[in-house]
């Protein structure tokens, strides 16, 4: 009988089950190295596009375009969909706009429209040419709505029918249509003049006798989006009423696509993705990017950092003739920034992810910022007992105790405050608070921790 596996290898191995391959991945780039497109047909064969979008995003990018090459023509084209932005960019710099039009004829319009909307103009309008008219009107007319909007992130096919038709009726016509949508999940129930007042779920038709009428299936929560509407507010508005697809309405109220799901949570993917890279100061960042890439974009907050490191040692060159007469204070200093500036980032965290989700609102900022402060404060009190305990016995002065102590507490108290008030305030501006709290709340608990401490210091032990 088979033993079974340790619970942490059987972990191990869950964790590892949507991965590549490695072994795969070396055997593919041998194929590639020798030319040998047959082989790396046969060894990609059964990857899903997903899967596929992993190797091409894996790979170096001199064994990319010698991958494409080789496959391009035989390969599910949506993968380029799936890729990361930079990825993408770099593979449809060496693909002719034949080519690429090739790709765009069998993707949904919002797909098509995220492949071509970084293009430059000549190629977007070669690429467009290549289109048959009605899938080129429609791309064109996306792209005509303004970046990061529910017009380009909408597809324009989709499922409509009078109120007055029956299930009958509709699952007839459905059956008919040779011109259906890959992936639907609503029929949207339209007015004559084609402005939607309702929509029906598949699952909701299919359990209804032909002769209902659509109308009195159609849902309760029924909601629409316009075209210009942020796409980050879609997304929201997914979330927070779990709506499953929603029609998208022009200034006429008419109904000219549909959003789904799946676009909408990945626009809530990228912007939480974004909110992680921004608090980091990394901006925006791929795995795939280069050295020169990376280094441009986090030169300036590092710059900015520097700023605020040279801030908190001129506070620190204010007490240069205690620190000299009183070793202890140099050794111990760090350990009271460093815990401000965690509990600061731990607040800030939490504050600006509930900005990005508005949980945070004006209604119940005050009472958040107070339990942040009562949270500081409790930390620093705790906190406070162990370093003052420590320093009492490391140094065998329990005045110096008493003075890390209070320091404690007057930072932590004060990261609390600065790490919910300082990305509230931010976002009353106008500011990301993702994108620049983070310097402020680390000036913020080094400044104050390093005067706490100090400033104590040199009052009471000299």
């Amino acid at each position: 009988m088979t033993e079974p596996l340790p619970i942490d290898r059987q972990e191990d191995e869950r964790d590892d089950e949507y991965a590549l391959d490695p072994d795969l991945v070396a055997a593919i780039m041998e194929s590639v190295d020798a030319g040998d497109r047959v082989g790396v047909l046969s060894q990609i064969g059964d990857l899903h596009v997903a899967d596929l979008a992993d190797l091409t995003e894996q790979i170096d990018p001199e064994h990319r375009r010698r991958f494409i090459e080789l496959v391009w023509a035989d390969v599910d084209q949506e993968f380029l969909v799936e890729v990361e932005e930079g990825v993408r960019d770099e593979i449809v710099s060496y693909l002719a706009p034949e080519m690429l039009a090739e790709a765009v004829r069998d993707l949904e319009t919002d797909d098509a429209v995220y492949l071509l909307e970084d293009l430059e103009e000549s190629t977007q309008r070669e690429v467009l040419a290549a289109l048959e008219p009605a899938d080129r009107a429609a791309v064109a007319k996306s792209l005509s709505y303004p970046e990061g909007t529910a017009g380009r992130l909408m597809q324009s096919d989709f499922v409509k029918a009078p109120p007055f038709w029956t299930v009958g009726q509709m699952i007839d016509f459905l059956r008919a249509s040779d011109d259906l949508p890959e992936e639907f999940y609503d029929v949207i129930i339209v007015d004559p003049a084609a402005k939607p007042v309702g929509k029906v779920a598949l699952g909701t038709l299919l359990g209804a006798r032909r002769p209902v009428t659509l109308e009195s299936l159609m849902a309760d929560d029924f909601r629409t989006l316009h075209v210009e509407e942020p796409e980050e507010d879609v997304a929201y508005a997914f979330n927070q009423y779990h709506i499953v697809s929603a029609p998208v309405v022009d200034d006429s109220g008419r109904a000219v696509g549909v959003i789904t799901i799946d676009d909408a949570m990945e626009v809530l993917e990228d912007a939480a993705e974004e909110d992680i890279k921004r608090l980091g100061g990394v901006g925006d960042e791929e795995i795939s990017d280069r050295v020169w890439e990376i280094s441009k974009r986090r030169f300036p907050w590092l710059a900015v950092n520097l700023v605020t490191a040279i801030l908190a040692s001129l506070v620190i060159a204010l007490y240069e003739d205690a620190i000299s007469e009183l070793v202890a204070l140099a050794v111990l200093m760090p350990i009271v920034a460093s815990m401000g500036g965690n509990a600061g980032t731990q607040t800030l965290t939490v504050a600006v992810r509930a900005l990005a989700t508005r949980d945070l609102t004006s209604t119940n900022a005050m009472r958040v910022v107070a339990r942040e402060t009562l949270v500081g404060l409790a930390n620093g009190i705790a906190f406070a007992v162990v370093m003052g305990i420590v320093a009492w016995i490391w140094f065998a002065d329990p005045v110096l105790g008493a003075v890390i102590a209070v320091a404690m507490v007057v930072n932590l108290l004060v990261a609390g405050m600065a790490g919910i008030l300082i990305p509230i305030g931010l976002d009353k501006l106008g500011a990301d608070p993702a994108l620049a709290s983070g310097a402020f709340v680390t000036t913020v608990t080094d400044v104050v921790g390093f005067l706490a401490f100090l400033g104590l210091a040199a009052a009471v032990l000299l």
